[in-house]
């Protein structure tokens, strides 16, 4: 009986995800399958460059939990999702966070910054990098140099997803 609360439960909240996109659906501009979107940020003349591909999909799933990359080091961070839904329903992203930010707070403060991606205006500062969030069947990348040595959380901030969308990014 417990079986079929929780089947029915999961049923009716997945319906209320899909019914909830009844708004115009952002255009896919600046994406596409196999090109990616760039954004540069605190590039240097380094050519040693970590190349790290995450993927993520439609079940709240990144298919990396642990990324590494030397301190200093260039990084070229891509994200493909591999999934079917909508940006609307199905958003991911990667924000990797400094240390010591709580991650709970960062997400419930994400969690209403609808209008800037799910990346909070007052919260850039706890933030060493972010993808742009993207949807089903797209891929974003970016670029950033590697901070201190040290481990550092990286979430997706789509609202709910930081509870299983998560992982540490290992700086040796």
């Amino acid at each position: 009986m417990n079986n079929l609360k929780t089947i029915a439960a999961s049923f009716i909240i997945f319906s209320l995800l899909i019914s909830c996109g009844g708004e115009k659906k952002k255009e896919k501009e600046g994406f596409s399958y196999e090109n990616s979107t760039s954004e540069k940020t605190n590039t240097t003349q380094n050519t040693d460059v970590a190349n790290i591909v995450i993927s993520s999909d439609d079940l709240m799933k990144y298919d990396k939990t642990e990324i590494r990359a030397k301190a200093g080091q260039n990084v070229k961070l891509t994200l493909r999702h591999k999934g079917k839904a909508d940006i609307n329903v199905m958003g991911h992203n990667v924000v990797i966070l400094k240390k010591g930010v709580d991650i709970n707070a960062f997400a419930s403060k994400a969690a209403i910054a609808r209008d800037t991606e799910y990346i909070p205006t007052d919260a850039k500062d706890d933030i060493i990098a972010h993808t742009k969030l993207i949807g089903g069947g797209q891929t974003t990348a970016i670029e950033f140099e590697a901070p201190a040595a040290g481990t550092y959380d990286f979430i997706c901030s789509f609202p709910g997803h930081y509870g299983v969308m998560k992982g540490k990014f290992i700086v040796q």
